[in-house]
């Protein structure tokens, strides 16, 4: 499938929630991209999208022809204090939008985002073994992210074990010391 517009990349809005969960949903259900196994629906992805706007971390969509496409945004990376500064990101499209460079659009702006923000440094978590993983990591790496790590057989699914890949690259940080 080939774009049919030029995608237009901003803010998510709840009214893009229900797209954002159907997305999301097929990766939890059919892939190891996630670790999560039970798809959350509008009202956890709204908690989401208000607890991100609560700490100042952009949540964007990608649109194309009024259709959302596609989403990123970065979360905190771990729930101590002391990690505040470091997020994680996460960049998830449509099925049938793979491949036409969207999620390099999406990440491109999620960097821009992020560099308005407190955070300095952003982690890629990509779930990584024989079949999958590839073309996250080399999406990453055009980035900037670099390999950081592997964690081996961390995570079961669809009845397998499942590596993850720690990519990480630094941002802007304002604020900070």
């Amino acid at each position: 499938m080939t774009l049919d517009a030029a995608p237009v990349v901003r803010a998510a809005t709840a009214a893009d929630l229900d797209r954002v969960a159907e997305i999301y949903a097929f990766y939890v259900l059919h892939t190891v991209a996630t670790f999560e196994e039970t798809p959350p629906g509008a009202a956890g992805w709204r908690a989401r999208l208000d607890d991100l706007a609560a700490r100042g971390l952009p949540f964007l969509v990608a649109e194309v022809s009024g259709e959302v496409v596609g989403y990123a945004y970065a979360g905190p990376w771990r729930p101590k204090p002391a990690y505040r500064h470091t997020a994680e990101t996460s960049v998830y499209l449509a099925r049938d939008r793979r491949g036409h460079g969207l999620g390099g659009t999406l990440l491109a702006a999620l960097l821009t985002a992020c560099a308005g923000t407190p955070v300095r440094r952003l982690i890629a978590v990509v779930a990584a073994d024989d079949t999958t993983g590839a073309a996250s990591i080399a999406l990453h790496g055009r980035h900037g992210f670099t390999q950081a790590g592997r964690l081996t057989a961390v995570g079961f699914k669809h009845g397998r074990w499942i590596d993850t890949v720690l990519m990480e690259r630094a941002v802007g940080g304002v604020g900070l010391p």
